[in-house]
């Protein structure tokens, strides 16, 4: 509970993943990558429920052993390669109302993010309240501006790549960027049913740090995460020799 609202944090996590082979509980220095996942959720504290829908037993007794509920099973069809995030979590939504509960607000926080804090939950929450919002949706800056990309054809001519407007330009003088990071979505419960999805009139962004931002998709980003957070440990270790 925060501020008088009632919070539901869901994670969703399937078995299967073409990237990075069962990358949902792949260690992570001495985690699976989940956990990290639920350990923030944890921290933050006013999550009245955080559960885990996947249709994997394994990762569904990782979940209950680092304190997530696994209320369900999730069905196999919504963890295929096809199957749309939204309507995992609008089954997710749809089981618990069959089991007389409802929340004010709905967290989805991707596992994929293990550098998300429990602070940037918080924030993202505090930011849903500060401008009235129905939904909430964690941005970083972009790391390359868009301005400096375009499709090629088969010829591989760059006669139009770039527009003339930008010809030249230092990428100080480019207007920023942000891109969806997939570290936190937040909505009030009835905003996600009537939008079906958390993007609306009434959605708002959270910008993160980069550094905090890095969704593992690929093996590259997994050993990158590993480094930085190698880094971190180091550093903390050395602030108290």
């Amino acid at each position: 509970m925060y501020r008088g609202k009632s919070i539901l944090a869901i994670i969703p996590a399937r078995g299967g993943s073409k990237g990075v082979k069962r990358k949902n509980v792949r260690p992570l220095l001495n985690k699976p990558l989940i956990a990290y996942t639920i350990e923030a959720a944890l921290q933050a504290k006013f999550l009245d429920k955080i559960i885990v829908s996947t249709e994997d037993p394994e990762i569904a007794n990782i979940s209950k052993e680092f304190g997530a509920e696994v209320p369900f099973m999730r069905p196999g069809e919504l963890a295929s390669d096809d199957a749309k995030g939204i309507d995992v979590i609008l089954h997710a939504m749809s089981w618990l109302e069959k089991n007389h509960t409802v929340y004010d607000l709905i967290v989805l926080l991707q596992p994929t993010s293990p550098l998300r804090e429990a602070d940037d939950i918080k924030n993202a929450i505090d930011i849903l309240y500060k401008k009235n919002a129905g939904a909430v949706v964690s941005v970083c800056e972009a790391e390359h501006s868009p301005l400096w990309m375009n499709t090629l054809d088969e010829d591989l001519c760059m006669k139009d790549f770039l527009r003339k407007d930008i010809l030249n330009k230092n990428r100080q003088e480019l207007n920023k960027y942000y891109r969806i990071n997939g570290a936190i979505y937040i909505s009030d419960w009835n905003y996600l049913i009537q939008n079906k999805g958390f993007f609306g009139e009434k959605t708002y962004a959270y910008i993160m740090p980069i550094e905090r931002s890095i969704d593992i998709d690929t093996e590259l980003d997994l050993k990158f995460v590993e480094f930085l957070m190698n880094n971190l440990q180091n550093r903390k270790l050395d602030e108290h020799v």
